[in-house]
């Protein structure tokens, strides 16, 4: 009996309560503006263009460029925008109808757009041909004088890093795609030496933007390179690009200065334009021409380009120097120490003056062969013996190993290598590891390194190469070695803090090449060469069956 009453109590209260406020009525949002672009495509599901509302909400205008793709020259007709693919960008619980799927832009199209409240309203819907209206020049150079201007977007200024008269001369430009330049540095030689106006006009004839190239030094920054100024200059295919018709042999590479040189095993050398990457021409190594002789080469500063065999597999161990790209190898150094070695050397200075070279004794642990050259006279053609530890397994067939001075065989110096599979700092008092980079997975093989100094810094350059099908290991890393305070951690994971830049990974490397080339030797190289003027560093690698790559980075305060 209580039980009932205290029911019937509770349902008059909740009735009384119900009666007193009036529940809230749920409605949808209100739409913004329903639709917010549209999408087009050629039939063949090329391109991706998108048009807009328009401000006063009633049409969208979608702009498909002149030429497609926009760097060609095949001009877009009327009749394919009669059949175009269309997608929507609707809000939430927007229709739009008729369905879209195909609309001949050449008309206009009438849709009708039902919003969340079911309100309707109606737009038009169309396509334009649209001449590109970008007018910028993205790129400078006078490869006559060995210059590069440094583009200021932001101010419409080229500055040329340059000291001296220069002498009229012709220059490379790259424009925005389908824009004409007044005057013209590519048909006409221009006096650079006062201040010279460029005017770069977009394809549609109306806009314009005005570049002044200036002489001048400019500041440098107190320390290191520019964040950010890294350029790609070229990324050459060996086989496609450069006529490197053999595979697994091009291992590798020497930088001059103008010119970076490719050694493949038993063929001549190429030789391309260091700026650009284009093939120039080829080095005939004549007598040591073989797949055991001419095995490795490296450049020193002075741009001597350096050629080694492989011992004790092709004898004893050889070194010949090539003084010019016309010149006849001449044998430079020959040693018969019984051991293997030229997989891998470096050099740290030049031959015409001072200079240390190093090799890394394969199949033995942590020994090195050092040669030294004083006043452009090589001290001895025996090597001094090093013999560094501190690492837990050395190295086998694959090692790197580079000075940090040409002249002090007390400096430190760098080795990257395979087995050991760790980047090591060694000091080069003691020939200890002083410090070391976390090891690589196995799968990954590093076998090239090169150190130099660049405004105020120290940089130092390593590949990690891919010998399998699989993975994606293809890789360059720079560090600033200036100190080693920030020498440690994982490249692989990105805790590294010495690293300044880092190539994007798996995109040079030979299994990037269509058809795929494994490199089944694992090899690859790494070079730096820092201009005259001291303004840019140069940064070249190579993996063999892939890619020959070029970047440069400046010090130039902006």
């Amino acid at each position: 009996m209580r039980n009932n009453k205290f029911i019937a109590i509770m349902l008059v209260l909740l009735t009384f309560l119900g009666g007193c406020h009036e529940p809230d009525e749920l409605l949808p949002s209100v739409s913004r503006d329903g639709i917010n672009s549209i999408t087009a495509t050629f039939e063949d599901g090329t391109g991706q263009f998108t048009g807009y509302l328009s401000e006063d909400n009633d049409e969208i205008v979608i702009p498909i460029p002149y030429f497609f793709p926009e760097s060609s020259d095949n001009q877009v007709t009327e009749e394919m925008l009669k059949r175009m693919r269309v997608t929507a960008n609707l809000d939430d619980n927007v229709v739009v109808s008729p369905a879209l799927l195909y609309l001949d832009l050449t008309q206009e199209n009438t849709i009708t757009i039902t919003d969340q409240v079911k309100a309707q309203r109606q737009i038009i819907v169309k396509g334009e041909i649209r001449k590109s209206s970008e007018s910028l020049i993205k790129d400078f150079s006078l490869p006559s004088l060995g210059l590069s201007g440094v583009i200021n977007e932001a101010a419409k200024t080229i500055s040329l890093v340059a000291i001296g008269d220069l002498e009229p001369a012709m220059g490379n430009v790259t424009l925005s795609y389908h824009a004409s330049i007044s005057p013209d540095p590519r048909t006409t030689e221009l006096d650079y030496n006062s201040d010279v106006e460029l005017t770069v006009t977009a394809h549609d004839g109306v806009t314009q933007n005005v570049y002044t190239v200036k002489k001048e030094v400019p500041e440098k920054l107190a320390y290191g390179i520019r964040t950010g100024s890294a350029k790609l200059m070229f990324a050459k295919k060996l086989k496609a690009d450069l006529g490197i018709t053999v595979d697994h042999l091009t291992g590798g590479i020497a930088a001059t200065g103008d010119h970076v040189v490719l050694n493949t095993r038993n063929a001549s050398s190429v030789y391309i334009d260091a700026k650009t990457g284009e093939k120039l021409g080829e080095i005939d190594l004549g007598a040591i021409t073989g797949s055991l002789t001419n095995f490795y080469s490296t450049a020193d500063v002075d741009g001597n380009v350096l050629i080694c065999n492989l011992a004790p597999n092709a004898g004893s161990f050889k070194m010949w120097k090539l003084t010019s790209l016309t010149s006849t190898p001449e044998l430079m150094i020959e040693w018969d120490g019984g051991v293997p070695i030229g997989r891998k050397f470096s050099i740290q200075g030049s031959i015409d003056g001072d200079a240390i070279i190093t090799a890394p004794i394969l199949a033995a642990g942590q020994q090195i062969a050092r040669w030294t050259v004083v006043g452009g006279v090589l001290n001895s053609q025996t090597p001094e013996i090093v013999s560094m530890s501190g690492l837990t397994k050395g190295w086998t067939t694959n090692a790197d190993v580079v000075s940090t001075s040409n002249t002090d065989l007390t400096a430190d110096y760098f080795v990257a290598s395979y087995s050991d599979n760790t980047f090591a700092w060694v000091d080069g008092a003691s020939n200890t590891v002083s410090k070391s980079l976390e090891p690589i997975s196995a799968n990954y093989i590093q076998n090239a390194v090169d150190y130099t100094m660049f405004n105020n810094a120290g940089y130092a350059v390593l590949n990690w190469v891919n010998s399998f099908s699989w993975g994606s290991s293809d890789a360059v890393w720079l560090l600033d070695v200036s100190n080693d305070a920030n020498f440690s951690g994982n490249l692989e994971t990105g805790t590294c803090d010495a690293v300044v830049w880092e190539a994007e990974r798996n995109v040079y490397g030979g299994k990037s090449i269509d058809p795929p080339v494994v490199n089944a030797n694992g090899t690859g190289d790494v070079a730096l060469r820092v201009s005259e003027d001291g303004y840019y560093m140069y940064l070249y690698f190579m993996f063999t069956n892939g890619y020959v790559v070029g970047y440069q980075f400046d010090c130039i305060d902006m």
